[in-house]
Formats: structure tokens, C-alpha cells, sequence
């Protein structure tokens, strides 16, 4: 028996329950990990009230990244063995000391990596490098907006966008988080609670607007986004904080500027095992030179996954987010 956080019926933080629960050794295909750091993330949220349906049902383990060893392989598995420091996104069933996973999901962290940066970057992380370099090719000179830039998401974003030459503009809920977003690469940054994002954004680019918005926010910055994004722009919908954005009619996207709109997910992206690869090697090349940062600002310990989970609900966290085991 391990500790783990669990889910028996969809609601509130409050339902995220400590207790101890049964691990399998691993079966043929699969690996068995002892966590040394588990990331905590929006999508955790959509999963505990119900957004999203967990695959086996009622009661789940929560979460949907983490980090750690492993201490045992199932039969066929080649790729890895006892003793290798792996990553990876796949869930629920994170937010445990320990779990069994299918191998072809995680990948080797590099000896650079620590576990706590891997548990707080490989979900936001490969969220920001398919976002940045496969949905929308961001290249030098051009503008992105990314709302909630001090996030988890948005610091990494940010810093990455930065590097490859873009300017970043990123709406912020306080001056303490427009100063983080300014110190990861945030070139203007808006106050949305204080200040209209579209005029801003208008007056910040003197009218051009902005090549793409990355939107994990959802339902409260739309439809205004999409007056921040120039003719044949794209809206990159990859998240839903405030809510998921209510079914609309799609010739807005023609009187916008016949524009382009998304709603990409990592499962898609990384869902061949070469892709992941791919994916995660970038982000730890980008992590290796130094250019990207992984700022873990708060950290908890696994019995309060639920408090974690309350302070990233209520924008009480900035940057990454991590429950030890």
C-alpha cells in the first residue's frame, strides 16, 4: 500500500482524498515508478469536478504528470530499466508515492533535469513547445499575445517565445505578477483587471494586432481575442480556467479577419511515441541551455494536494506548481 490522493465523487478541492491504495506490479508493457515529485495543473481541476471523465471511473487517483524512478518493468519492455529517472504526462493517477504506467509514455530525463523541474515543466512545458512550434510556427519578428503570462504555462511560454525573437505581450491579474512576466521574457504586460486587453493590445502594436493568441483562460477573454489577432491570425484555445468557451458561430472567424481557430491538446500531439520524444527533447534542450527556466514557486506536500489545488484555482500561484510524495 502507498499514499495517494484520490477522487470518489466529483466536486470541490475538498473532495481530494489522502489514503493509502493497492499498486499492481507492473504488467507486460508497463513500468513501475516511485514518484519523487508530482506536478499539479489545471487539467488536474477538470478531472476532479467532472469537465473531463476519467477513463476507469469513480474513485481515481488524481493528477497528470510527475517524475521519479523506476523500481520495476514489466515483461517486453526494452527501453528502460530498475533505477532510470524517468518523466512523463499521462492521467489521473499521478498524485501517488507510487504508480504503474505504460512505458511507452515516459520518457528519460537527462541529467540535468532534476525530478522536481521535470514535475513541473513536462505537461507545461510540451504544452508550450507543440504550442509554440506545431500549432502556430512562432518565428522572429512576429507578435503573440498569452493570457494568464505568469502562470505556469505563460512563464514558460514567454521565456521560449522570447528566445525566438517574438515580442510577448501578456495579460496578468496583478503588478507582482506583470514584474514575473517581465523578468521571464514578457515584453508589455496588461493588467486585466485594471485595463481593457484588446485596447492595450491595440495601443502597444499600434494597430497591427498580434500574429496568434494562446488562450488557456477560455470563456472569460472570449470572443474578445480574437479583436487582438491580425487578418489570417490564428486563436489557439488551449485551455479552459474560467470556464470552457460556449458553442459559437463560425463566421465570426470570417468578419475577425478570416481568421484561424484551434483547440489542441497534448494527448494529440505527443500521442505517437516518436512525437513525445520529439517534444520532450526539445524542451529539455531549451531547459539544458539555459534560455528557458523552470520557475517551481510553490510546493506542497502530497496530503495537501488539496489546498494546492484550491490556491491554483483562486490565481493565488504563479509559475509551476508541485506536491512531494
Amino acid at each position: 500500500m502507498v499514499a495517494a490522493v484520490r477522487v470518489h465523487k466529483f466536486g470541490g478541492p475538498e473532495v481530494l482524498t489522502y489514503e493509502d491504495v493497492a499498486v499492481p506490479a507492473p504488467a507486460a508493457g508497463q513500468i513501475r515508478v516511485k514518484q519523487h515529485a508530482c506536478g499539479v495543473n489545471f487539467v488536474d481541476t477538470y478531472f476532479r469536478v467532472g469537465m473531463y471523465q476519467p477513463p476507469g471511473g469513480l474513485p481515481f487517483v488524481a493528477g497528470n504528470e510527475a517524475a521519479g524512478e523506476i523500481v520495476e518493468i514489466g515483461t517486453g519492455v526494452t527501453e528502460f530499466k530498475p533505477g532510470d529517472r524517468v518523466a512523463y504526462v499521462i492521467g489521473p493517477g499521478c498524485y501517488a508515492a507510487e504508480r504503474v504506467l505504460p512505458a511507452d509514455r515516459a520518457v528519460k530525463l537527462p541529467a540535468h533535469i532534476s525530478y522536481e523541474q521535470a514535475a513541473g515543466m513536462m505537461l507545461k512545458g510540451m504544452t508550450v513547445e507543440y504550442l509554440l512550434r506545431r500549432t502556430f510556427k512562432v518565428e522572429k519578428g512576429m507578435t503573440v499575445l498569452m493570457h494568464a503570462a505568469a502562470g505556469g504555462v505563460g512563464l514558460i511560454l514567454c521565456q521560449w517565445a522570447n528566445h525566438l525573437g517574438a515580442t510577448v505581450i501578456g495579460t496578468v491579474g496583478s503588478k507582482e505578477k506583470a514584474a514575473l512576466a517581465h523578468a521571464n521574457g514578457c515584453h508589455h504586460t496588461i493588467l486585466y483587471r485594471e485595463e481593457d486587453f484588446v485596447t492595450r493590445v491595440k495601443e502597444i502594436t499600434g494597430g497591427k494586432l498580434c500574429d496568434v493568441v494562446y488562450d488557456g483562460i477560455g470563456k472569460a477573454t472570449f470572443p474578445a481575442s480574437l479583436d487582438c489577432i491580425r487578418p489570417l491570425g490564428m486563436f489557439v484555445s488551449f485551455g479552459s480556467a474560467s470556464g470552457p468557451i460556449e458553442a459559437f458561430n463560425i463566421n465570426l472567424l470570417q468578419f475577425k479577419g478570416s481568421l484561424f481557430a484551434t483547440r489542441p491538446t497534448l494527448n494529440t500531439y505527443a500521442a505517437k511515441r516518436e512525437d513525445l520524444l520529439s517534444i520532450a527533447g526539445e524542451l529539455f534542450k531549451v531547459v539544458g541551455s539555459g534560455a528557458v527556466k523552470i520557475p517551481i514557486n510553490q510546493t506542497y506536500k502530497l496530503r495537501d494536494a488539496a489546498q494546492a489545488q484550491r490556491d491554483l484555482e483562486s490565481r493565488a500561484t504563479s509559475g509551476s506548481s508541485i506536491l512531494l510524495p
